[in-house]
């Protein structure tokens, strides 16, 4: 069986679903990391940890989702080369992208841990939560290299087509999470810190095995320690479409530290409330991250190859399949919202406001399944800016102007900031398609 998966022929649903299932199969893994994490302090150390963990979420994902926009410049050129069978190319790619990748590892380590105490403070974060989000961002970002090596070393082999073995890590690694979250909280009493020891750990373990593989296979990707190198034409046309799409995942995760400074001046009831529900949304949007890219390399791949009609098919096909997937999930969640925040905590003041802000949200995700789709598909095409500048927009500019309007003029309750995320998908989703229609649809 090949390993690599050529997406310019064949059925483009089929295309779509086997290169998607196991994305999303990966992506449910990857967020067990600190799902478990919020599962186990929540049950066996206290609200107030749950808290911590969850209003953590935000901070740690400024650092990701930038180093995600710079995989997702990378794999965009990666697959390029991959689609038109230029082989010398391809190597140069990876290459510059693993030598960025280091150079990237060290930077985000030391700003990280420096960043630590000053982000906490700017979200306004309750005194009796403070200590114990504090040490899990230390933790977590001192032992942040193994998720980012893994994150571009699956970026690479997704790239070519590869999401199996991408999956067969994270599966492994997850198991280890969970056993290690259980060792170190229940019988070594570590407690918050445990969590992020066992996550770090756990992490380090997958970028050995996406290095080991990147290493030692015979395919056209493999990647030589000796041709390691920075390339500076490759670094301009990675950062190109990765800085943009870096951009503005940073921005909008810093707007989200916004969103929880609002959450965070209700309480640590109303905070763990609202780490749950963040956790359940995380759930309900991973089809449709898993098939935005999966759109991204489709697209790449068949304009590498020349087949522009090609993609523009596949890109709204994706968008239905997309949104099929996420109606079905969130009826489910929405009927059994009390039972799903029941999962990480059995107080009964913190599943309340749970359940208040996934069934009211829940279903404006499906606005969501174009934003994120579109995007992957644009920045397949090399628009990486478009998505930047509407996303912005949108999930920036226009959700920090309602949450300052109603929590001040008109009405101030933990469901009105909830609504500040529905009010962000519905705008970017209405300038998104138009951007769409006007600019790309026939090119």
């Amino acid at each position: 069986m090949a390993k690599t998966k050529d997406m310019s022929e064949g059925s483009i649903v089929w295309q779509i679903i086997w290169f998607s299932l196991p994305l999303m199969f990966g992506n449910i893994f990857q967020m067990l990391y600190n799902t478990v994490d919020v599962i186990v302090v929540g049950n066996f150390v206290g609200k107030e940890a749950l808290a911590a963990v969850g209003s953590t979420t935000t901070i740690v994902n400024m650092f990701v989702f930038f180093f995600n926009g710079f995989s997702v410049g990378a794999g965009v050129l990666i697959s390029h080369h991959f689609g038109a069978k230029d082989e010398k190319n391809l190597h140069l790619a990876i290459e510059t992208t693993m030598g960025l990748t280091f150079l990237l590892c060290v930077i985000f380590t030391a700003v990280g841990i420096l960043a630590v105490r000053p982000m906490l403070e700017f979200m306004a974060t309750p005194e009796d939560v403070f200590a114990d989000a504090s040490t899990y961002l230390k933790i977590y970002l001192a032992g942040i290299t193994g998720l980012l090596i893994y994150n571009i070393g699956s970026g690479i082999l997704r790239a070519v087509g590869d999401t199996i073995r991408p999956l067969m890590f994270l599966i492994l690694t997850s198991v280890l999470n969970i056993i290690l979250d259980l060792v170190f909280v229940i019988v070594f009493r570590m407690g918050i810190a445990g969590v992020a020891y066992a996550t770090i750990l756990s992490q380090m373990v997958s970028a050995v095995l996406t290095l080991l593989l990147l290493t030692r296979t015979k395919e056209i990707y493999r990647f030589i320690w000796k041709d390691l190198r920075i390339d500076p034409s490759v670094t301009i046309k990675v950062f190109g479409v990765g800085l943009p799409a870096g951009i503005q995942s940073v921005i909008t995760a810093f707007s989200n530290t916004f969103v929880q400074s609002y959450v965070n001046r209700f309480g640590s009831d109303v905070m763990a409330g609202w780490s749950c529900y963040n956790k359940l949304d995380q759930f309900i949007m991973l089809p449709m991250q898993s098939m935005a890219m999966a759109a991204t390399t489709f697209v790449s791949q068949n304009i590498g190859a020349g087949r522009r009609e090609r993609a523009n098919r596949g890109t709204g096909i994706t968008i239905l399949m997309s949104i099929a997937v996420t109606a079905l999930i969130s009826m489910i969640l929405f009927l059994f919202a009390p039972q799903a925040n029941g999962l990480f905590t059995k107080d009964s003041s913190v599943i309340l406001y749970g359940v208040l802000f996934l069934r009211t949200n829940v279903f404006f995700l499906l606005f969501n399944c174009v934003n994120h789709v579109l995007a992957g598909a644009l920045r397949g095409r090399g628009d990486s800016k478009g998505p930047m500048v509407i996303m912005i927009l949108s999930f920036v500019v226009l959700r920090q102007i309602y949450l300052f309007v109603f929590t001040r003029f008109i009405l101030n309750t933990p469901q009105v900031v909830g609504l500040g995320y529905p009010v962000g998908w519905v705008a970017c989703c209405i300038i998104e398609v138009t951007y769409w229609f006007v600019k790309h649809r026939r090119a």
